[in-house]
């Protein structure tokens, strides 16, 4: 067997040998740093390519493989993840594991009886040397060089300053501050058999661990002797009276947020009150674009129009300048003060709209703005579908004697209303998660007045999500994600309702 044909047989089995190989190590990495459900989605990733690239008869989904993956690693498991948060109480003051919490307590020192010393550090090449004075006795002590570069709790040794010994003269407070980190984590042993930490930036003092922990998983305060206890229902250690302590940490707590969503009446009225605004807002979003560019595309297509051509590129315009940059300028030209629609209003009527301070006219202007980015999609949509209408139908209506009205009525709404369906769904989908345009031009704003949380006249379900998250002082990741899920189950409604739409289009027209 010759060289080449040995490279052809044997190249493909070590290649994936070394891919899975290398595979595993990474979950087993991402697992050991606690990441159990992106490493169970990586698992499943590699096991999957084991069994295809490895087996003959799956020969040809060996060219679909890639895109299955990029779905899992992209789609699946970013869902999955928000699903997974939205069962936790994940927030602001939820954000550390369980033993990270624990960890952090028993990290907590106090400073104990003994002696006091006064600190200064000083260079020493590229390292540094602590120097220690003891306030009573004015003896000096010394510890070093050091790299200070340590992550975790170092001990080292001190010894009295000898007179041969100068030092360099002391870093700046400055230098000293942005040093804090790593000073703080040296445990210095004196000559006398004393253990001494950084009580304050120039000193040094006796400490000892604020916490112990006990067999029963509580832990002591060696201070007064109180003791304090985890919470796993609601993510805090408490007091002996039922104070929590910070940081919380996270826990699971099964269908509380979502339970808070509908039963609390600080989340349960802005909820109900927002859903209807998105709904309304992307229906008729869907309804006033649609019928703008059916209109436009209606009028394009008559024959005896003159630059036609002219038209349409001037009305695709809007499609082609990227949205966020539309939805900037509209919010400049809606400014009550200055903009230009409020100063012609102004001048014709001598009114001036307040577009923004105004619940209905916010409204009205996110209408707008959004029929404007959205009609000339439509229009060339709509156009297509018009020039496949057979013309034999459009001359036997006009032997009848029939107008542009029942044409459009009896002919040219019947014939593209059908494959035009589906795309109304997909985007009333897309209108439904609309959080550029919100975010962009309003904010959500004008805000609910009898609400605590924040929530506004104009925010899509997926804005009143991200300021929960992003913006409620207590940033409540969880109770995000549980509406980020429920917004993903009423769009998965709405897609498996198009695609039905869509199988029944196709069966229509064969």
């Amino acid at each position: 067997m010759s060289p080449d044909s040995k490279m052809k047989r044997w190249g493909g089995p070590v290649s994936l040998a070394v891919f899975v190989l290398f595979a595993l190590y990474l979950v087993t990495v991402i697992y050991a740093g606690g990441e159990l459900l992106l490493a169970g989605t990586l698992l499943v990733i590699v096991a999957l390519a084991l069994w295809i690239y490895s087996s003959g008869r799956l020969y040809a989904f060996r060219y679909l493989y890639p895109g299955i993956a990029a779905a899992l690693i992209f789609v699946v498991f970013p869902m999955l993840y928000t699903i997974a948060i939205g069962f936790t109480n994940y927030s602001s003051r939820n954000l550390l594991e369980f033993p990270r919490a624990e960890a952090y307590f028993l990290s907590e020192t106090y400073r104990a009886e003994g002696t006091t010393f006064g600190f200064t550090l000083h260079p020493d090449g590229g390292e540094f040397r602590g120097r220690l004075v003891n306030v009573d006795t004015d003896q000096a002590f010394v510890f070093g060089p050091l790299a200070l570069a340590a992550d975790k709790p170092l001990e080292v040794t001190a010894e009295v300053q000898k007179p041969s010994l100068s030092l360099a003269e002391p870093v700046p407070l400055k230098d000293l501050i942005a040093r804090q980190k790593q000073v703080r984590s040296l445990i210095v042993l004196m000559p006398d058999g004393s253990r001494v930490r950084m009580s304050g930036l120039r000193e040094f003092a006796p400490v000892r661990p604020l916490y112990v922990r006990n067999p029963d998983g509580s832990l002591t305060n060696q201070r007064d002797g109180g003791a304090i206890r985890p919470n796993m229902a609601i993510g805090y250690y408490e007091t002996a009276s039922g104070e929590r302590l910070q940081p919380g940490f996270q826990v699971t707590i099964g269908w509380g947020n979502y339970e808070r969503i509908f039963s609390e009446t600080r989340f349960r009225e802005p909820f109900v009150r927002i859903f209807i605004w998105t709904v309304v807002f992307s229906g008729l979003t869907v309804l006033f674009a649609t019928s703008l560019g059916m209109f436009l595309a209606v009028l394009l297509n008559w024959d005896a129009l003159r630059f036609k051509g002219g038209y349409r590129l001037l009305l695709f315009l809007p499609y082609a300048v990227p949205g966020f940059i539309s939805i900037l300028v509209f919010k400049g030209l809606f400014n009550q003060n200055a903009g230009e629609i409020n100063l012609i209003l102004n001048t014709v009527f001598g009114i001036k709209p307040a577009w923004f301070s105004d619940a209905f006219l916010a409204k009205v202007m996110l209408l707008i703005v959004n029929t404007w980015l959205g009609f000339p999609y439509m229009m060339v949509i709509c156009m297509g579908l018009i020039k496949a209408i057979p013309s034999d139908l459009y001359e036997a209506s006009a032997v009848a004697g029939a107008g542009p009205i029942t044409n459009f009525v009896k002919i040219t709404l019947p014939l593209i209303l059908k494959p035009l369906t589906p795309l109304l769904i997909s985007s009333f989908a897309f209108n439904f998660n609309n959080f550029v345009l919100i975010f962009l031009l309003t904010g959500g704003r004008p805000d609910f007045l009898d609400t605590s949380v924040p929530a506004g006249t104009t925010d899509l379900l997926v804005s009143y999500t991200y300021r929960i998250a992003f913006q409620d002082s207590g940033q409540q990741f969880g109770l995000a994600a549980a509406i980020s899920t429920i917004i993903f189950l009423m769009v998965a409604a709405v897609s498996l309702v198009q695609m039905r739409f869509t199988r029944i289009a196709e069966e229509g027209g064969r």
